[in-house]
């Protein structure tokens, strides 16, 4: 009996010892380098879906060659009590990692981030246009924003964002600085609304692409605005034909003297909804534009424009334009000396 008892604590003993030699081998293998990355390459990109859970997330690793084993993966994260702790993501894992590097890295979350850059004075249907044709992004969109409803920016996301929920954060930064930009206008503006100051805010940014004058621009529209006069903008007589789409060409007599409810030659006042997207200096220059006299202003040649308080220094700022505009075309005309 004794002999038998002692066959036991072998035994027993041999299981410990085998036991502890196995997870001493599996925390070695787990601290260990890891596979390197395809030839040439200094990381390996590998996606978790949401919803992966650890056995999957260790296969998907195998699979992708950054651990040699999804056994010894989930046995490391599990003596570590982080099974729960893994982020679903786009990660870059580096040459070699370790797979308790690559723990880390899941942990901390810090995935592959992308963007989308919406320059200043997109419609809406030209941004809705970007957002269905980024490939990291997915969904359809089921959105029809207004115009002027979305703020220019640049906007970062994780692979896989619903196309939707990108939308509704452009309205969202939207709204925020426009609330932001209102609570601080400037006393006494003839702009009774903030849809009424998104619509002028998109018309300064289609006449100007100079920061430091879109004060100044804002200025002319607000003083025509107090005066009555007609605003006279021609990329609201553009909305009117094309919806925003460039004309390709300059604007018509017949089209300037064509009545439609964007036609600021002809109506007075604002039309009756935004004509692109204006970003945030725009807005803000609207509600605090420049103090000046100023009711014209007219192309320099620069880039820019030259300003007038008064019609007859306007005319003779046109005409310089237009000698600029004579000598601009016969310098690209072939055989003109």
């Amino acid at each position: 009996m004794r002999s038998f008892f002692r066959f036991i604590f072998v035994v027993l003993l041999l299981g410990v010892a085998g036991a502890a030699a196995g997870g001493w081998y599996v925390l070695n293998q787990f601290d260990a380098a890891g596979p390197a990355a395809y030839e040439g390459e200094t990381e390996t990109i590998v996606s978790l879906p949401l919803g992966t859970g650890l056995n999957q997330a260790a296969n998907i690793l195998q699979e992708r060659g950054v651990v040699r084993s999804a056994l010894i993966f989930r046995a490391g994260v599990m003596y570590n009590r982080k099974a729960t702790a893994l982020k679903a993501g786009e990660y870059a894992i580096p040459s070699g990692a370790s797979p308790a590097q690559i723990m880390d890295i899941l942990i901390g979350g810090k995935s592959i981030v992308y963007k989308l850059t919406l320059a200043e004075g997109l419609t809406s249907a030209m941004i809705l246009d970007l957002v269905r044709n980024h490939p990291s992004l997915t969904g359809d969109v089921t959105i029809a924003p207004s115009e002027g409803s979305l703020l220019p920016e640049t906007y970062i996301f994780n692979r896989g964002m619903p196309r939707d929920d990108l939308v509704l954060r452009m309205q969202e930064d939207h709204k925020r600085t426009l609330n932001e930009l209102w609570a601080s206008r400037a006393p006494n503006l003839p702009i009774a609304s903030q849809q009424e100051a998104v619509i002028l805010a998109s018309i300064v940014e289609k006449e100007t692409g100079v920061a430091e004058e879109r004060p100044r621009v804002a200025a002319v529209f607000v003083n025509r605005l107090r005066k009555g006069i007609k605003l006279q903008s021609d990329p609201t007589i553009i909305y009117g034909l094309t919806k925003g789409v460039p004309l390709g060409r300059g604007i018509r007599k017949s089209e300037l003297e064509k009545p439609t409810p964007y036609n600021t030659y002809v109506i007075v006042g604002l039309p009756p909804t935004p004509i692109a997207n204006p970003g945030k200096a725009s807005l803000a220059a609207v509600l605090n534009p420049a103090q000046t006299e100023d009711l014209f202003f007219v192309a320099d040649g620069t880039g820019g424009h030259v300003f007038a308080a008064t019609l007859a220094q306007h005319e003779k700022n046109v005409q310089k334009w237009r000698e600029i505009e004579k000598q601009r075309a016969s310098a690209t005309t072939p055989g003109t000396p």
